[in-house]
């Protein structure tokens, strides 16, 4: 019996990581975010957590600030200038470490940019409008899909590609933005002579943290703790999350799910279960659990935020930062781009 495309991907992802953990030198790992707004716990136990740990095994970790991305599905780029340089100190707080870490944006990386023209020769329309991301994004906008929302999947290609990352953390949803890549990337082998790498999606198995209403954490449903909150802002945050009128607080994700979604957050911030935590608070209430989930996670993100606090006094730095990040992307760019002319002849 043949495997399904998520099988494939799995197994590959498997026999990666195994490599991963005996040579991690040899491995270089593109990843990142659209600066829409502050980190929040989602991001955190989704992605960032595993990038620092890349970091610190020796993987060849670059972390990509989005910046063009933010106007695939908006018309303004409003505060984005604050939204990455709160990017950054998170990143830099969660224990990325810029010595070790390239931290850039693709906005300043003209080279990386310019391989949309020929990535894009290799793609068809339809390929792009099955993609999930674009579906989705038509279905749930309403209105005329954009270019750049269109070519997004391209976009990516080249965030991976332009500096040869063969390694790309994922969860299952965005496995076909993977797919498209490795694609582009054997086209153009195939077509030009071999430059690129045909990049493996990392599965992150890490349990989808729910927000607050027991929905998915995000920014846009207003259910998610940042990481950068102070503990008021987070106590208040919790205190307003709706629940149900049940006294006793059992976990019910189905049934209960304000409540169980607190129950997760307070479970993956203490390391204890959901059931252990709702047997142990009983027929307390809601009042109870939501002081319990309070403490759990102040107390969690405490180091964190004192860190963020120190490097926010260091004035400059995040710019600091991204000055170095974008120099060096720049160069491996510009090195890329003129191997990739190179092949198609185009050097004159």
């Amino acid at each position: 019996m043949s495997l399904t495309s998520y099988e494939v991907a799995e197994k590959r992802s498997q026999e990666t990581k195994a490599a991963i953990e005996k040579n991690p030198a040899s491995f270089r790992m593109l990843t990142g975010d659209r600066p829409t707004g502050r980190l929040h716990l989602g991001h955190y136990f989704g992605t960032l957590q595993g990038r620092v740990e890349f970091q610190n095994m020796g993987v060849d970790t670059w972390v990509l600030v989005a910046d063009f991305q933010v106007i695939t599905d908006r018309d303004s780029t409003e505060n984005i200038d604050t939204n990455v340089e709160g990017l950054v100190l998170d990143y830099l707080a969660a224990g990325l470490d810029p010595e070790k870490t390239t931290i850039f944006c693709h906005s300043q990386v003209p080279a990386l940019n310019e391989l949309m023209l020929p990535f894009l020769s290799l793609v068809s329309e339809s390929e792009l409008e099955r993609n999930p991301t674009v579906k989705a994004e038509r279905e749930a906008s309403g209105h005329t899909l954009t270019g750049l929302l269109l070519t997004y999947p391209v976009h990516q290609a080249c965030d991976i590609l332009f500096c040869k990352s063969n390694i790309v953390p994922v969860g299952k949803d965005q496995l076909p933005h993977i797919e498209i890549t490795r694609t582009i990337a054997k086209r153009f082998n195939e077509r030009f002579g071999r430059v690129f790498p045909e990049p493996v999606g990392i599965l992150s198995h890490v349990p989808l943290l729910p927000g607050l209403d027991g929905r998915k954490m995000s920014k846009s449903y207003n259910n998610a703790i940042s990481l950068s909150m102070t503990p008021e802002e987070t106590a208040k945050l919790i205190k307003k999350s709706q629940t149900d009128s049940e006294r006793t607080i059992t976990y019910d994700p189905e049934a209960r799910p304000g409540v169980s979604g607190l129950l997760t957050t307070a479970a993956i911030c203490s390391g204890r279960s959901e059931v252990e935590i709702a047997e142990e608070i009983g027929d307390a209430g809601a009042g109870a659990l939501k002081a319990y989930v309070t403490e759990c996670v102040n107390t969690y993100l405490a180091p964190m935020r004192a860190r963020r606090e120190e490097l926010a006094s260091q004035k400059n730095l995040a710019k600091e930062v991204l000055l170095a990040g974008n120099e060096r992307a720049r160069a491996v760019a510009q090195e890329t781009l003129q191997e990739v002319l190179g092949a198609m002849g185009m050097v004159y």
